[in-house]
């Protein structure tokens, strides 16, 4: 059996949170995030000791599994509706209500969309980056992140929360 890496544990106590939150966003599921950041990690440790920018690799290696991954799992359940989570105020309500039609509108987008939008205004990766990262040229960057802004400004889910909040 190998050795953990220096650093590994380390590395995954101090960052985790942070790359469960990108696979959050990626993929709306707290299942699936888990199993594509536990992915990630798996890829990450043969190759720790090389590894300049630790956090940029998972990242990279996060995304490129989200982008390519175009099986779908079966979990076993059918979802009937989705739980609230507990507001402690109206400012609450309203972020809730928010977060929720964002999280909405980015479930409908297509996957590589979604990979391109949230590699690009989540983690501010440039075009060059993103085109590294997913294995595709900036042109299609460009591309998918123009679509996916125009399919996010026609949602339904985001015209109904903005338009209760400009009243």
């Amino acid at each position: 059996m190998r050795r953990e890496p220096e650093g590994f544990a380390d590395f995954v106590a101090a960052r985790g949170l942070a790359l469960r939150r990108t696979a959050m966003l990626l993929t709306q599921d707290a299942q699936l995030a888990e199993d594509l950041v536990q992915t990630a990690l798996a890829k990450a440790w043969p190759r720790w000791h090389k590894l300049d920018a630790p956090e940029a690799y998972v990242r990279k290696v996060m995304a490129h599994q989200f982008y390519r991954d175009r099986r779908r799992r079966w979990t076993g359940e059918t979802p009937t509706q989705t739980l609230p989570e507990l507001a402690t105020g109206a400012d609450s309500a309203e972020r809730i209500a928010l977060q929720d039609s964002v999280v909405r509108a980015m479930a409908a987008l297509p996957r590589k969309q979604l990979a391109v939008l949230v590699l690009r205004y989540f983690h501010d990766f440039s075009e060059q980056q993103i085109a590294d990262s997913l294995g595709v040229s900036t042109g299609t960057v460009k591309s998918h992140a123009s679509r996916g802004l125009a399919t996010l400004r026609d949602s339904d889910h985001l015209s109904d929360s903005t338009e209760g909040s400009t009243r």
